[in-house]
């Protein structure tokens, strides 16, 4: 079986070549910086918030269907959710720490999880006094 090979051309280089420069026009604003890019850690801030906030909901549903008589293991599904709350709290500060970057995932990512955090955390000392 004969396989064609496509022969690249000048034109095909300069095509390319026009593509490419016009990516990096887009990234540059008219004061000619780059545009900051989220960081990374703070993007899995968010995340870890989203399946913090996913869980809360799946817990008071449960909790709301036995009307307050759960186990114990939901119980564990709720500290478990507060240390995805802390560790979501925690990227989001080593977020802050990203050079160049557009801090707003970190920002957003630190109060939804801190929230989160400390309403589980007065929840189980409710719990515990009681």
């Amino acid at each position: 079986m004969l396989i064609k090979k496509k022969l690249v051309t000048e034109e095909d280089r300069a095509k390319a070549m026009a593509k490419a420069r016009e990516k990096q026009r887009k990234r540059i604003t008219k004061y000619g910086q780059a545009k900051p890019r989220h960081a990374k850690k703070g993007i899995y801030s968010c995340s870890y918030a989203f399946v913090v906030f996913l869980l809360l909901l799946l817990m008071f549903e449960i909790s709301y269907r036995k009307k307050g008589d759960v186990g114990m293991v939901l119980g564990f599904v709720g500290l478990g959710t507060m240390a995805l709350a802390g560790i979501g709290v925690w990227l989001g500060g080593r977020g802050m720490k990203e050079r160049e970057k557009n801090y707003i995932t970190c920002k957003v990512g630190i109060g939804i999880n801190l929230t989160a955090f400390l309403g589980l955390t007065a929840i189980f000392i409710r719990g515990v006094i009681r």
